[in-house]
This record gives structure tokens, sequence and C-alpha cells, in this order.
């Protein structure tokens, strides 16, 4: 998918701020421990997105009442819906240097996940985590996401590659009291 960045200025995707903190003392730590074993930036992305993936459950799927949104904050509670998770994961992946946006897929809800830059181009990665059914893996060489639309049931990818998250995304997180709370107020379109 051919996706169109909402800000031309490619050192947006890299900007530090309230929600992607990858300044924060404990993202650049978790940053640093995983850059140690990366051979390169390829193999940091990949090994910042498995992190994400496999340690961090997605909180629908645990069962986990909290809610969180800012990058540090779902790195020290380990836990996340899509968005969280795609926040920690830009984070880490801004941490060192590499370009990262947000991207949304819409079925009943928004889903979100994100788009690093590799070798000239975006490449949308999904950090959601496995279950049964979804099997999300980081690839440059074709997508591997956990999800995919289904036009004729009216879903869709959004084209839009953004520098920060959607404000209507980040609406519904900051405003949830728990994640059931969250549930009944997930966006529905951006």
């Amino acid at each position: 998918m051919e996706l169109i960045q909402e800000n031309p200025d490619l050192s947006a995707y890299l900007a530090d701020d309230e929600v992607i903190d990858h300044r924060h003392p404990l993202v650049r730590e978790t940053a640093a421990r995983l850059a140690k074993g990366a051979a390169d930036s390829y193999a940091y992305a990949r090994a910042a997105f498995e992190f994400v993936r496999d340690t961090i459950p997605h909180s629908q799927d645990s069962g986990d009442p909290r809610v969180t949104w800012r990058a540090s904050d779902v790195l020290e509670r380990r836990t996340g819906i899509c968005y969280a998770k795609a926040h920690a994961l830009a984070a880490l992946l801004r941490a060192e240097d590499i370009p990262t946006g947000f991207c949304y897929q819409r079925f009943e809800q928004v889903h979100g996940l994100v788009a690093v830059r590799f070798r000239g181009a975006w490449h949308r990665q999904d950090p959601r985590g496995s279950r049964p059914g979804v099997d999300a893996r980081f690839s440059l060489d074709g997508e591997r996401l956990a999800f995919t639309p289904d036009p004729e049931s009216n879903e869709l990818d959004y084209p839009v590659l953004y520098a920060e998250p959607h404000p209507v995304v980040l609406s519904a997180l900051r405003a949830a009291t728990d994640r059931p709370h969250l549930w009944k107020t997930l966006p529905t379109a951006l």
C-alpha cells in the first residue's frame, strides 16, 4: 500500500513528544538493551518489533483493565491496546533514529499500527500481538499485518501516514477510565 506522509518533513517522524517520549530513561534503557544484540538498524527494528509484540500483552487479550497511551507507560506497565503498543514501538524505533509514523485501518473500530522507513520507502508493521488467527510479523518484503481489511465489508486501510498519533485516538485513550470504558468509546473512523 502506498502511504501518503501527512508531513513532508522526514524529521517529524523522529520527533519526541508527550506520547512518543523516546527521550524518557526507560525508553532509552530499553532501546540500548535491544540495540546491544543487533548487528544493524534493520536487526534492531525487528528486535524492537518482536519485543513489543511478544512481551507487552494486548490488554484485551490478557484481560488487563489498565489503559496506557504514553510510550514509557506502556513499557513500564507492560500492557496496552494496539494504539499504545504502536506508541511504544515508535518510541523505541525513534530512539535509534529510525523514522516511524502512525497508520490506521478501519474495521468495526479503528486499528492502529506503525510504518518504518527503510530502503527509501515506508513499510507498515503491526505490533498488536499474536493470538489464534493473528500472526503479525516484521517484514520489509510484503506486509505481515494482524488484519487485512475487506472492502466489501466497508473496511479499509487509511492511506495517510501521521507523524503523531491521530487526535481521535489520543482523545479516546486519555478519556478512558479503564479498558472496558475505552472499549465503548473506541473510534469507529478517523
